[in-house]
């Protein structure tokens, strides 16, 4: 049995650590409001523009020349992973690293075999957690969240499609957390390049009758390029807003463990002191019965 000094030691180790799960916590729930503030008011906006350029592109020939919307032999591929620079958010940085390895096992193992694949890493963790895994990692543009804006996230976007335009890379990947709340982050896997026509019921093309300045496909390749920049913005709002989520659920946990804790120690050092005292009273005892019977 542990005695009483590291009993109490483990008990101030516990209620320092609660204390810090709990600042956090506190933290993270700061921070929760004005990432859900940014995803709430950018989720209309990408809606929007989605719907205009179905609607668009529906019968423009120049859109299927558009050079984004090119599709070539699968040779070369990119991975953009979005991630978070710290951890302590439970599985959230796991489980994207774990569906970029499950995307490049299911559709890409031969490129990923010839070296050909290529990990962009938006967020520390996951260029980390799949540099361990021998995979190829840009690491340029992981530090995205020290100042998150969309002026550095284009940054990394362009370069993407540069790469793309360029025939560097011949498709595409975006992995990442989608925010739903607090508690709950859905995990998505999206092509961003070549665009191809989406099957969802969600957008579908409006059925307003635009008039057009100057034409069609002058339009269309105006908006793709800001498109595609806003579709990696958006999923990088959103795995910001799903970590501070994940990280406050995972230290509101933290923090209920720390105090079951506490409970325990507590009931083991009461009845560590009461045995002590205890033995210290038999011991007075029987001392005493000893000088009685000299």
């Amino acid at each position: 049995m542990a005695s009483l000094k590291e009993v109490r030691n483990r008990i101030v180790s516990v209620n320092s650590t609660q204390q810090i799960t709990k600042a956090m916590k506190m933290v993270s729930a700061a921070k929760l409001r004005r990432a859900t503030d940014a995803i709430t008011q950018m989720r209309p906006y990408s809606k929007k523009l989605t719907e205009m350029i179905a609607t668009v592109s529906a019968n423009a020939e120049g859109a299927k020349e558009n050079p984004y919307t090119i599709v070539r032999n699968i040779n070369k591929v990119l991975v953009i992973v979005v991630t978070s620079d710290r951890g302590l958010c439970g599985a959230f940085n796991a489980n994207v690293g774990k569906a970029a390895v499950s995307l490049i096992a299911e559709k890409y193992v031969e490129q990923q075999a010839a070296g050909n694949v290529e990990i962009m890493a938006l967020g520390k963790k996951g260029g980390e957690y799949l540099a361990r895994r021998g995979y190829n990692v840009n690491t340029q543009y992981a530090d995205i969240f020290t100042k998150l804006s969309f002026a550095n996230v284009r940054i990394a976007a362009e370069a993407a499609m540069n790469g793309f335009e360029e025939g560097k890379y011949d498709v595409v990947e975006l992995v990442y957390n989608e925010f739903k709340n607090v508690a709950t982050q859905i995990l998505k896997t999206e092509q961003v390049m070549p665009i191809v026509e989406k099957k969802d019921d969600k957008v579908k093309a409006s059925s307003v009758d635009y008039i057009f300045e100057p034409s069609e496909e002058e339009i269309i390749n105006e908006l793709i390029p800001k498109a595609l920049k806003l579709q990696i913005y958006k999923a990088v709002l959103e795995s910001n807003a799903s970590e501070h989520g994940a990280r406050m659920t995972a230290m509101d946990k933290a923090t209920d463990n720390a105090g079951e804790l506490l409970k325990e120690l507590k009931l083991q050092y009461n009845r560590s002191r009461q045995a002590a005292i205890t033995n210290e009273i038999l011991e007075i005892v029987g001392g005493a019965e000893a000088l009685a019977a000299a």
